[in-house]
């Protein structure tokens, strides 16, 4: 019999919860430790239509990377955390969330962002801390097999990434080294920079940010929230069904990029 615990002690083992950022929750943040499990979902985010897919599945556990819950002070319908976590409890489903750990475990969301790109020789943008005499880092720098236009490179991104639509600087430059930050990591361009990328992509980039690479002679993508990080979804499916056979683990099949494009 599989429970919660396990399936929380197998993932940690992959992502130690110690190597979160400080402001992160990470961990089992719903449910019963010792609840049996047959049934898991896998999803970026825990949402209404997240939830209402792991009853129909009848799943006892849903394994996401961002957290249920941040800032929660009660447990109402009154806000959204509220809501998902009293539903989640109504039907017996446990919650384990692995957000900046997952981002920087070897393996993790950046190793799947970078992989999925195509990148080789691959290493950490920054050295964020060590745990267990080892360094670890969100974002990865690497390299293409060889020098793409950054239209072509754009197509790769899309395709491979699924991303309904991209915001891109070309600075003139071949696509060759890129840096990769999966989610919110505009404030890494500087990182990327002193690696000397001559490309680098992430999401939710700010104004200054596109003013900053265009100075810096720098190619910049922002290939949306969802897209970079889902890489890591089938990542942690494919990890729990070796583990746990007995599991019928799914990738969720509702949750998609919110966001749309409109061009004129």
């Amino acid at each position: 019999m599989v429970t919660v615990q396990d399936v929380f002690a197998f993932l940690r083992g992959f992502a130690p919860t110690e190597t979160k950022m400080e402001f992160d929750n990470v961990g089992l943040l719903a449910g019963r430790r010792e609840k049996p499990v047959t049934k898991v979902l896998t999803a970026l985010d825990i949402t209404d239509w997240v939830i209402e897919e792991a009853k129909e599945m009848g799943a006892e556990l849903i394994v996401s990377h961002h957290p249920v819950l941040f800032s929660c002070k009660s447990v109402t319908e009154d806000t959204s955390e509220g809501r998902h976590i009293l539903t989640m409890a109504e039907n017996g489903i446990a919650a384990i969330c692995m957000h900046t750990n997952l981002d920087a475990a070897e393996g993790g969301v950046n190793d799947a962002l970078a992989e999925a790109l195509g990148l080789e020789d691959t290493f950490p943008i920054a050295v964020d801390g060590v745990f267990e005499g080892r360094e670890y880092g969100i974002g990865r720098v690497g390299v293409l097999p060889g020098e793409m236009t950054v239209d072509a490179f754009l197509r790769l991104a899309a395709e491979k990434l699924k991303a309904p639509g991209l915001k891109y600087h070309d600075a003139g430059r071949p696509v060759r080294k890129v840096g990769v930050v999966g989610g919110s990591g505009g404030s890494d361009l500087a990182k990327a920079i002193g690696h000397g990328c001559d490309t680098f992509v992430t999401a939710d980039v700010k104004y200054n940010v596109w003013l900053e690479a265009k100075e810096a002679g720098i190619n910049l993508i922002d290939a949306g929230h969802f897209c970079t990080e889902n890489t890591v979804i089938p990542v942690l499916q494919a990890k729990l069904s070796g583990a746990f056979p007995a599991l019928q683990v799914k990738i969720s099949e509702k949750h998609c990029p919110t966001a749309q494009f409109f061009v004129r």
